[in-house]
């Protein structure tokens, strides 16, 4: 079993890859314990065999860092959840609002139909800033996503808190409405590639692509890290540029990644980047334009 585990008191965020012979034995166990029987799965989309190669398992303050602060603040006060059927009903209104709370990266390959983006680098950032943007509209209905549904979930207690009336969160995020509309046969509103954190870094959804490549400009929706250690940029790379730039994310790169062995090292001395495989820096991106 491999993967990422993060505990805190407000509860679980784990991310794991079993083999497939596997996944109802794993299921067994981990209902065997009464606080998590019956907790809801969500099975990837979209498996190519490459997810986690280590289980990381970390004690963390929170889930995810919000910069909330208010001793008020109750994460049991939530939005209502919205399974796919719910939400594709909703979204036929015209006043219904779509609101994605993830990275700008995720979002750039595959979202909602008529989704607002909250363009900030940071989930602590884009709490405020989605109320900001939607204050002139507390009485529309508000449904939020993510990738599996704890960030939403989690913004959607935020917009309550902050006097929003009609506010939804999509249960399991894009994960589990992709499964959903499978099984059901319903009609999909998610187009593009779902992001995911892992190796896989998407699955794919619908065969379109909305992105494009960062340095050449084609269609191309395939994250990569530059290669080079004392970058490890995510950005996204069609093939041939792949294959161009040796997948590298710049000119200054392919030359760092050209020098000799001991020369990288000397001048990468003191700067680790190796685990920094989710930059979501706009700023950093600015060099493609």
């Amino acid at each position: 079993m491999y993967g990422r585990i993060y505990l805190a008191e407000e509860g679980i965020n784990a991310q794991i890859s079993v083999p497939t012979f596997n996944l109802y034995r794993f299921r067994d166990v981990l209902y065997s314990y009464e606080p998590l029987k019956d907790l809801r799965l969500n099975i990837a989309t979209d498996d190519d065999g490459k997810s986690f190669y280590v289980l990381d398992i970390k004690v963390r303050k929170k889930i995810v860092a919000d910069g909330i602060d208010d001793p008020s603040f109750n994460m049991a006060n939530k939005g209502r959840y919205v399974n796919a059927a719910e939400f594709n009903e909703l979204t036929k209104d015209p006043d219904t609002v779509v609101i994605d709370m993830r990275n700008h990266y995720e979002f750039e390959v595959g979202h909602f139909e008529k989704a607002i983006e909250i363009p900030s680098d940071t989930f602590r950032e884009q709490l405020p800033m989605a109320a900001e943007m939607m204050s002139p509209n507390k009485d529309r209905n508000i449904i939020m996503y993510c990738t599996g549904g704890i960030r939403c979930e989690k913004a959607s207690a935020y917009m309550l808190h902050q006097g929003f009336k009609n506010v939804f969160h999509l249960e399991g995020g894009i994960i589990n409405y992709v499964n959903q509309v499978k099984a059901g046969g319903l009609k999909n509103k998610f187009h593009g590639k779902n992001f995911v954190f892992d190796q896989r870094l998407g699955e794919r959804v619908t065969d379109e692509i909305i992105s494009h490549c960062h340095q050449c400009g084609k269609p191309a929706d395939t994250h990569v890290n530059c290669v080079n250690d004392a970058c490890h940029l995510l950005f996204i790379q069609c093939d041939e540029c792949k294959e161009k730039m040796k997948t590298t994310c710049s000119v200054e790169c392919f030359d760092f990644i050209h020098l000799p062995e001991e020369e990288q090292k000397k001048q990468r001395s003191g700067i680790d980047k190796g685990r920094n495989i989710f930059n979501k820096s706009r700023a950093r991106l600015e060099q493609f334009k």
